[in-house]
């Protein structure tokens, strides 16, 4: 497997285009498409929250009956979720926009939106969007990342990570983008991820690959608690590395299992670490743990803990809300053996010692915790199982950006 630039262009046969339809503003990219040029098989993946945007419901209609898809339009700015009977029918109308441009069945289009609960899409804006959309198309890059750049709400930079690996003597390259950055929580995140492949796999293989992989990735981050209405992760796979196809249990499966993994765990720590007025990425590895459910318990119950982040935000190695943190998580441990250690670019260091604190230098800790990306190591000493969970610090800005959310 060999990482490499790009995003949902990066796979052969992916044309993708972002752009300003006035959704927003005048300035704004706020709607993108992506195409393959023959359709594929598709898995995914969606919100646990029992308020449904009218996008989730029309794409898990596509991605469990029809399992086919050929095309995603996405906007940005409003989120055409508790839109009743209305906006369900705009995610129909999208997707017959898209049909008749394309040439494509309706029941092959994904639909996506993100933003403002609550608004109805103005779908003379949205018709002329997707207009604009078809003939901007391109392979490449470039449009690739005009595509990510589209679908951001708050989010402070484009989100995109692409491999490539060998299978059965073929390359098959995977790519991907996504947005998020508030309303982040297990599980699932607020967030829209789309994937591209031009791997050879089946559409159910492929959804219980992703369904897998996203259990041990994108709900395992949290930035705030809040689960969203639109949460959305959703595979396709055209076929055009013309490779073997990939079977369960094989080592190709495994192969593609693993850079399909790498993905959606790279795309879910750009999230965590563009969490709102976020300083740094925060991440908590639980370590011996006699299960894995037991390790994802404890892992997600300190990153997700509000007075563990501020204190990450201010550099403070106060271990005692780590520790408080795994104690009303609801797992079985035994405290008086925890250790817990602090890691980054500035180094590890051992903080508690079988539950109580180790003599070690303030100073060091906090210049531990001033990176961009901080760690904290959990080993309760049950066995050999672990489970790692990503979030970040919690600032002032978070509530600036949320007070200010509609206006």
């Amino acid at each position: 497997m060999k990482a490499i630039e790009g995003g949902v262009t990066a796979a052969k046969g992916f044309r993708a285009a972002g752009l300003n339809a006035g959704i927003k503003n005048k300035v704004k990219k706020d709607m993108a498409m992506v195409v393959s040029d023959v359709p594929c098989t598709v898995g995914g993946t969606f919100t646990t929250n029992k308020v449904k945007a009218a996008p989730v419901k029309w794409d898990a209609d596509v991605v469990y009956k029809t399992k086919k898809a050929q095309a995603i339009v996405v906007n940005s700015g409003i989120a055409n979720a508790c839109t009743g009977e209305e906006g369900l029918s705009y995610c129909k109308e999208e997707a017959k926009v898209v049909s008749k441009l394309l040439d494509i069945p309706y029941d092959q289009v994904l639909v996506g939106s993100t933003g403002v609960i609550g608004m109805q899409l103005n779908m003379p804006v949205i018709t002329k969007g997707i207009e604009s959309l078809v003939p901007a198309l391109a392979y490449g890059k470039e449009a690739g990342t005009l595509a990510a750049e589209a679908i951001m709400t708050t989010d402070t930079v484009s989100k995109e990570v692409a491999v490539e690996v060998e299978i059965g003597g073929k390359t098959v390259t995977i790519g991907g983008m996504c947005k998020g950055a508030g309303m982040i929580h297990p599980n699932m995140a607020t967030m829209l991820c789309f994937i591209t492949s031009d791997a050879v796999i089946g559409s159910d293989l492929l959804l219980s690959s992703v369904q897998k992989i996203v259990s041990d990735t994108f709900n395992m981050i949290s930035v705030d608690g809040d689960t969203s209405t639109n949460d959305t992760v959703v595979v396709l796979a055209n076929g055009m590395a013309e490779n073997p196809e990939i079977k369960e249990g094989t080592k190709e499966y495994q192969d593609f299992y693993e850079a399909l993994y790498y993905i959606l765990e790279e795309l879910s720590k750009k999230i965590a670490g563009d969490g709102e007025g976020a300083t740094c990425l925060f991440e908590v590895d639980a370590t011996g743990c006699a299960s894995k459910e037991q390790a994802k318990i404890l892992a997600k119950s300190v990153v997700c803990s509000s007075l563990t982040k501020a204190a990450i935000f201010g550099h403070d190695a106060n271990w005692g809300r780590i520790l408080c943190a795994m104690g009303y998580s609801g797992a079985d441990f035994d405290p008086e053996i925890v250790d817990i250690y602090f890691e980054s670019a500035a180094g590890k260091l051992k903080i508690v010692e079988n539950g109580t604190a180790t003599d070690y230098s303030e100073e060091e800790a906090t210049k531990i915790l001033s990176e961009k990306h901080v760690k904290a190591i959990l080993d309760v000493k049950m066995g050999d199982a672990k489970a790692t969970a990503y979030g970040c610090d919690l600032t002032f800005d978070y509530v600036t950006i949320n007070a200010d959310y509609r206006s």
